[in-house]
């Protein structure tokens, strides 16, 4: 019995057209009808994104650093800011501080957004408190974030933010214009997300049988996600309509289904969630097929699935607790309430957050056997991985050392 320095198992000209075909079979109809959306609901023409002005008329907002903290008074607290931009950069003003901000904390040296208001010129500071400066901060963490990804991942870390770039630049250029110039919300959602999938998972781990099988159980996962969304939706009569933000949109977009809208982000929400399961998912197939290649499908798919079912039992308190974590304040004003536990569960915004997370999570749970099974089915046709982790389809190519005979 002789194996190659390599890793590889063999694979005739024959078997690689079988696997060719098998995975074109599956994945090229949905690309093209990825592609196909695209280019149906791209958005064409001027898109209200950035018409609606920050402030009113005149009105400008300007940079500036706290330099002194007078105290609390009736009104909130004063500060005295230096200003950095505007006419009146270099100068320190006075500047009155809502009481919720001074009370959980604003310190001397804060960098502060501020609203100038000309016509409050004469009539007292015409400089309002509007925001903090958390530029320096949130680009100190998003490089101390990538720096640990490339020290820990290397390249793969590399492409993984790669397809994560790519992804947000789907949201940005295709998700959120076609939303706002009327496009089905629901079919936006699904060609975004079929967009962001090829994306992201081929970037980041390669374009092999592996990362196919998982991208294949991820399509699986979001149908399932999209079908049980719509009836969800509907029958709990989720309308969106629950947050200012939903009224602002109601205003400037009259013809836009919220409901329809809360679906998108039920759909697009479960993404992140289904990546991780199918490739963690298809690893572990792969791996089990590497220990043993003798395995049987039957048996591949039976470990596999032990595997699957600790992700599982992880996986199920996960979307519950990122929503609890997010959600605390809301939870605790609608505990105020004088009501049945169950009725406050029941409310509007919080019976919407209970939906996205049931729905996402049996559409994640649903593509674990999904995936290990596609695995099961493709790894006894596919070559072990090589020593850098990567699928080869075709004939192997002779080993420059010579094989290695073992005797039994």
């Amino acid at each position: 019995m002789s194996h190659h320095h390599s890793g590889e198992l063999p694979l005739n000209p024959s078997e690689a057209r079988r696997v060719r075909a098998i995975l074109a079979a599956l994945v090229l109809p949905l690309l093209v009808a990825t592609v196909v959306g695209l280019l149906a609901l791209w958005p064409r023409g001027e898109t209200p994104i950035g018409s609606v002005p920050l402030a009113g008329t005149g009105m400008t907002i300007e940079a500036g650093e706290v330099v002194e903290i007078l105290g609390p008074d009736g009104d909130g607290g004063q500060v005295r800011v230096e200003l950095s931009t505007g006419s009146g950069a270099g100068q320190v003003v006075p500047v009155q501080v809502p009481p919720e901000i001074m009370a959980n904390g604003m310190d001397v040296g804060d960098g502060l957004r501020l609203m100038f208001s000309p016509d409050a010129m004469g009539t007292g500071s015409p400089y309002v408190f509007w925001d903090f400066e958390r530029s320096s901060p949130v680009w100190i963490l998003v490089a101390i974030y990538a720096a640990v990804v490339l020290a820990v991942a290397r390249w793969r870390g590399l492409a993984a933010m790669a397809g994560l770039g790519t992804s947000l630049a789907v949201i940005l250029l295709f998700v959120l214009p076609a939303l706002m110039l009327g496009s089905p919300p629901l079919l936006v959602a699904l060609v975004g997300s079929g967009a962001m999938l090829f994306l992201s998972l081929y970037l980041a781990h390669g374009v092999s049988i592996r990362t196919t099988t998982a991208l294949l159980g991820t399509f699986v996962g979001l149908a399932v996600t999209a079908t049980l969304g719509v009836w969800g939706t509907g029958s709990a009569n989720l309308t969106g309509a629950g947050s200012d933000q939903s009224l602002i949109l109601a205003s400037q977009f009259p013809n836009l289904s919220l409901a329809d809208l809360l679906l998108c982000g039920i759909v697009i929400a479960g993404l992140g969630a289904l990546n991780d399961v199918t490739i963690t998912q298809a690893s572990a197939v792969w791996e089990l097929h590497a220990a043993n290649p003798s395995l049987p499908r039957r048996r591949l798919f039976a470990q596999g699935m032990r595997i699957g079912r600790d992700h599982i039992a992880s996986t199920v308190y996960t979307l519950a607790f990122a929503y609890v974590g997010t959600a605390l304040p809301v939870l605790m004003v609608a505990s105020l309430m004088d009501r049945a536990v169950l009725d406050t569960f029941m409310a509007g915004e919080i019976a919407e957050e209970i939906v996205r997370t049931l729905v996402s999570s049996v559409g994640l749970v649903l593509a674990i056997p999904v995936t290990t099974a596609i695995a099961a089915l493709l790894v006894s046709r596919a070559p072990a991985r090589d020593r850098g982790g990567h699928d080869v389809i075709g004939p192997v190519r002779p080993s420059s050392a010579p094989p290695v005979t073992m005797a039994r």
